[in-house]
C-alpha cells in the first residue's frame, strides 16, 4: 500500500476517542453488584460508566443513505416519528428511537425499498441502573440481505414501567429473542403472541441479568443435587 492509497486502517474494535463519550456513572466491582458477595475478585474495582455520544452528520458512506431513507418513508407513512438519536461507536451504527414509535420504525426498515432490513437476527436487553429514567434498553440488531448492510436499533424503558411493543407481527424471528429478554431483564413486550419465561422456571423470582439481581446466596438445583450458592463456595475476601 502506498502512501496516495493510504486509507482509514483503525481498528473496528478501538472505542470512540475521548471526548466523545458521556459519563452517566460508577461502577463498582466487575458486576456493580451491591448487596451479595462478591466471588470475581474485583470487589475494589471502580471505573466510570460511559456511553458515546451522538453522531454528527455527515455520518459518511451508507450511514447517512439509511438515515435519510430511515427519516423519509415514516414520513411519507405519516407516522410520528421523532429524529432517531445516532451514535456510531466501533464502525457500527445504532439509532435511538422512542419506544412508542417502534412499530413503525421496525416497518419502514423492513418493507422500505432503500432500506430492506428483511432479517432481525437478535434481539438483546441491557440494565443500566445508572441511566435514570431509562434503566432498561432493548436493542435489535438488523440485517439488510439486499443491501448487505448491518445495523441496530435501540429503545428504552424506566424500571418503573418495563414495557415496549412487541415487533413479532413485523420480525416473527424476535419471538423467542423478546421472551428471553423477559425472562432474563423483565421487559414486558406488549403484544406478543405468548410472553412467558423461555430459560427459567415459571415461578423463578426475579430477573437473572439484571445489575440488581444478587449474584449469590441462591442454591442451585442440578440434576437432583444441590450445589451451594457461589457466597458459599468461595471467597476472595
Amino acid at each position: 500500500m502506498t502512501e496516495n492509497d493510504h486509507t482509514d486502517v483503525t481498528p473496528e474494535n478501538v472505542p470512540a476517542p475521548a471526548g466523545e463519550v458521556r459519563q452517566v456513572g460508577e461502577r463498582h466491582g466487575m458486576f456493580g453488584v451491591r448487596g451479595s458477595g462478591d466471588t470475581s475478585g474485583y470487589g475494589g474495582l471502580t471505573q466510570a460508566i460511559t456511553y458515546p455520544g451522538d453522531a454528527q452528520r455527515p455520518f459518511g458512506g451508507w450511514y447517512d443513505e439509511v438515515a435519510d431513507a430511515l427519516e423519509e418513508a415514516t414520513r411519507a407513512a405519516g407516522a410520528e416519528v421523532a429524529a432517531p438519536r445516532v451514535v456510531i461507536d466501533r464502525h457500527e451504527i445504532t439509532f435511538h428511537v422512542r419506544r412508542e414509535d417502534l412499530p413503525a420504525v421496525v416497518q419502514v426498515l423492513r418493507d422500505d425499498a432503500r432500506l430492506r432490513f428483511e432479517l432481525l437476527s437478535g434481539v438483546s436487553g441491557v440494565h443500566y441502573p445508572a441511566d435514570a429514567g431509562r434503566e432498561l434498553h432493548v436493542v435489535y440488531h438488523l440485517l439488510s440481505m439486499t443491501h448487505n448492510r448491518r445495523i441496530r436499533v435501540e429503545v428504552t424503558a424506566p424500571d418503573a414501567d418495563p414495557h415496549v411493543p412487541s415487533v413479532v407481527a413485523t420480525y416473527p424471528t424476535a419471538d423467542w429473542h423478546e421472551r428471553e429478554t423477559f425472562d432474563m431483564f423483565g421487559v414486558v413486550f406488549d403484544g406478543h403472541p405468548d410472553l412467558t419465561r423461555i430459560l427459567m422456571p415459571d415461578d423463578w423470582p426475579g430477573h437473572p441479568q439484571r445489575k440488581d439481581y444478587p449474584l449469590g446466596g441462591i442454591p442451585v438445583e442440578y440434576k437432583g443435587a444441590t450445589v451451594p450458592p457461589p457466597d458459599e463456595r468461595r471467597s476472595y475476601n
